[in-house]
């Protein structure tokens, strides 16, 4: 709808040039439809080409991405934008994030490469290390690390709103999955410089990197965790990079995909390498292990060899191989991040020397050997009962937290020793050969733990003053300071664990589903046939060919495990997936759905007298076409939901709105009055000032507090505020006297001011583009004037040019 000169609202004009025809000057405020911020760029990505996360890059489908040089730049970036330590909570901060943080995701983002979160976690693995050098750990390198962590989680995030449909979670796997090299496309010379090869095991994951640096906040993002619930579940399938293969397979490599167990075959010996069933059986051999261990350890027996003890020591041997097989997996720095991972390491060393006393027992008739081979093997079991508990309670936030406080016992511990040792030299060359190391070592034991104090009664037979004095400094020391300092960490660092816990329970699982995606032939056999895998497969791969290697490799796996993968097609096919992932439901998703409403909580539900059924049912059934292009026709409307709120927020303060109203249409009609007089003098047309975002949110009253409140970040800040404001007060009241002097100079040449909130008539009276509507104003200025039409004005400005004279 136009105003009465046919312009549109919101239309601008320039004014006019003193002709007889009362050109207007239109101010308006920006329209509604206006962005608060610019529109970001979308990068909906290709799925339709294989993307693998193990080849190098010379045979990737994204081998064009400059990974070397987005390294570079990024660190170039980064280094330039923080010169400072600051804390996470300070990087979160809103200045910060549309100042810094924003426009570097934007840059980054618009490059359209999916390597880019690589990159930016091999840039914060870098700050890292650098930091690990300097004794200050608040230092500058720790603040650019989590600047890479915050960049690469809001680049992450926007892939996953570009990219919406069944695509989704196959672009996220690309992004977290896909295999890059530092040195993809660097120059020859600097490959050949740090002689950088392209072997598939060169290749790492975003998401592996992610877990080297520790990344918690990046693996604790929603985008994050989606891929890794689906690697978890298998609904995402890759062949992984390895560090080291015992049994090498590389004959059929499968791409980034989505699983689909309807197009799989029927035996289907990958499905043996997902986590989550990896997971299963890990939990399944170790109740074997376990068992068998009880059992044989129930019944040991020195002089003989028995049929438990031989099946023990055979499944064992497989068990352990196949923790050493999952440690040159992915390296040691990643199975270090397990749960429990000491404790395997604990129980291979016990079962190691075990195996060599009791080897060695019976190659030399040592019945002592033999004792002895026992009771080393006894000590292992406080370390396989409670390794049961990680793994049935693996999200429990003890377990998540004791973890850490071992590293911090341990530190604790090691210093206790060594001044333990101090104490004990001295004890002893003091006592000369009185007492043994032994017996003095039992005493000051007993003291550290407060149990006995038979040291400080024997004190005296040392030394008359040292000897006392020492075993009273050492009780201080070791029974007061350093237990409470080790009660003081253990402390911390439960707290600490306990503040992040979602972050270090999704931090765990990402290190649990990691690990289980194998890539070595191995895996597939479970103990103890995997090593009759080791001792036959291995030599015979040197003697066929690769294909055929591949062929009996698949056909003993299958032979092997037939049940187990039987179950596992069964079970995926009937309840895990009934329908085609990320497609519509179909006819079997139907009726299990409706076999399942029938059966299970569902009954209850359907059954019990409540209301509250349709909260959730609403949300099962996709809604039809008509009622989306309905909500889509809000789209506009609901597109500066802020604005709106600021001016719906302040609606009941209508006073404070009319006031402000008033006292703006008051300041431009003065503004107007001199556009107007300067172009009756032939000064020329004045220049529209050009509306910026001030302008587009000047008339909502309080939201300058509200944004000071957010801007200011100090009360020296406000102060300032304050006094540019009254500097700014002072300054209008200057203008305003000036432009009372030159209407009185210019005598019957004075503006005629039309406002909506003043009576004018005939041609003053206000058009509908001048109407206030919805938080805008417009205030149209005629060059002409007719003292009789509006008399007021007149009086107003020679009652204001005497006060001022």
């Amino acid at each position: 709808m136009g105003d009465r000169h046919g312009r549109r609202p919101g239309a601008t004009t320039g004014s006019s040039t003193g002709s007889a025809t009362g050109g207007h000057i239109q101010i308006q405020e920006p329209p509604e439809r206006r962005p608060l911020l610019p529109h970001r760029a979308a990068f909906p990505h290709r799925t339709d080409e294989e993307v693998f996360s193990c080849f190098s890059y010379n045979t990737s489908t994204h081998k064009h991405l400059p990974v070397y040089t987005n390294i570079h730049r990024i660190r170039r970036d980064i280094i330039s934008v923080v010169e400072d330590y600051l804390s996470l909570e300070q990087l979160r901060d809103v200045r910060i994030n549309i100042t810094v943080i924003r426009p570097l995701v934007d840059k980054l983002y618009e490059q359209d490469d999916i390597s880019i979160v690589y990159c930016l976690l091999v840039n914060r693995a870098q700050f890292l290390n650098e930091q690990k050098h300097l004794s200050n750990r608040q230092n500058v390198n720790s603040t650019r690390a989590m600047l890479c962590e915050l960049i690469a989680t809001r680049i992450l995030r926007r892939f996953n709103e570009d990219n919406e449909g069944p695509n989704n979670l196959l672009v996220l796997a690309h992004i977290l999955i896909a295999g890059f090299e530092p040195f993809q496309n660097a120059p020859e010379e600097i490959r050949r410089q740090v002689q950088a090869s392209t072997a598939w095991h060169k290749t790492l994951p975003a998401l592996e990197v992610a877990i080297l640096s520790e990344s918690r906040i990046f693996l604790a993002s929603t985008s994050c965790q989606k891929v890794v619930d689906a690697i978890y579940d298998g609904r995402v399938i890759y062949t992984p990079s390895s560090y080291m293969d015992l049994i090498a397979d590389r004959y059929k490599q499968r791409p980034i995909s989505l699983y689909n167990p309807r197009e799989a075959p029927l035996l289907n010996q990958y499905r043996l390498l997902v986590p989550r069933t990896r997971n299963y059986l890990e939990i399944m051999q170790f109740f074997i292990l376990l068992a068998l261990y009880v059992v044989f350890m129930a019944e040991r027996d020195p002089t003989q060899f028995s049929k438990l003890e031989i099946c023990f020591t055979v499944y064992a041997m497989g068990w352990v191989l196949d923790q050493f097989a999952t440690l040159l997996e992915h390296g040691w720095h990643v199975y270090a991040q397990n749960l429990w991972s000491f404790l395997d390491v604990g129980f291979a060393i016990i079962y190691w020397i075990y195996l060599f006393l009791r080897i060695y027992g019976w190659q030399f008739g040592s019945a002592y050997a033999d004792q002895q081979a026992l009771d080393v093997l006894a000590i292992g079991a406080p370390v396989l009962v409670p390794r049961l508990a990680f793994n049935l309670l693996s999200d429990n936030i003890v377990f998540l937290c004791l973890r850490s406080m071992m590293s911090d016992f341990a530190l604790v511990t090691a210093l206790a020793i060594w001044c333990f040792v101090g104490f004990l030299l001295s004890l002893v060359w003091l006592g000369n050969d009185t007492y043994s190391p032994f017996v003095i070592s039992k005493w000051m034991i007993y003291i550290w733990f407060g149990l006995d104090g038979s040291g400080i009664d024997h004190s005296t037979e040392f030394h008359k003053i040292l000897g006392p004095s020492l075993m009273v400094a050492f009780a201080f020391l070791g029974n007061t300071l350093f237990l409470t300092i080790l009660v003081s960490m253990l402390s911390t660092t439960f707290g600490t664990i306990v503040t992040n816990a979602p972050a270090e329970i999704q931090f765990r699982r990402a290190v649990l589903t990691l690990e289980g995606v194998k890539g070595d032939a191995i895996f597939a056999y479970q103990p103890p046939f995997n090593l009759i895998a080791i001792f036959v497969l291995i030599p015979l791969k040197s003697c066929v060919s690769a294909r055929w290697f591949h062929k009996i490799h698949v056909m003993s796996v299958r032979l092997l495990n037939l049940p187990i993968l039987l179950f596992i097609a069964v079970a995926e096919r009937r309840l895990l997936w009934p329908g085609t992932p990320g497609g519509p439901p179909t006819q079997v998703t139907s009726l299990v759905k409706a076999a399942h409403r029938k059966t299970g909580p569902h009954f209850w539900e359907r059954w019990r007298i409540t209301s509250h059924s349709d909260i959730s049912t609403v949300f099962d059934v996709p809604p039809p076409d008509s009622v989306l292009n309905q909500i889509n026709t809000d789209d506009d409307l609901t597109r500066h939901l802020i604005r709106r709120q600021f001016a719906r927020g302040n609606s009941s303060n209508m006073d404070t709105v009319v006031s402000e109203a008033k006292k703006q249409a008051a300041q431009a009609a003065a503004a107007a009055t001199t556009a107007a007089t300067a172009a009756a003098t032939g000064g020329g047309a004045p220049g529209l000032k050009p509306l910026s975002r001030r302008d587009s949110i000047a008339p909502f009253p309080g939201l300058r507090a509200e944004l000071q409140e957010v801007l200011s970040e100090s009360d020296e800040m406000s102060n300032i505020t304050a006094r540019l404001e009254a500097l700014e007060e002072s300054t209008q009241r200057i203008e305003e006297l000036l432009e009372r002097l030159v209407g009185v100079k210019e005598g019957k040449k004075s503006p005629r001011i039309d406002g909506d909130d003043e009576g004018g008539s005939g041609a003053g009276s206000p058009s509908p583009s001048g109407s206030r509507k919805g938080g805008s104003e417009a205030v149209s200025v005629s060059s002409e004037h007719d003292p009789g039409e509006s008399p007021w004005v007149e009086r107003y400005l020679k009652d204001g040019s005497r006060k001022a004279l």
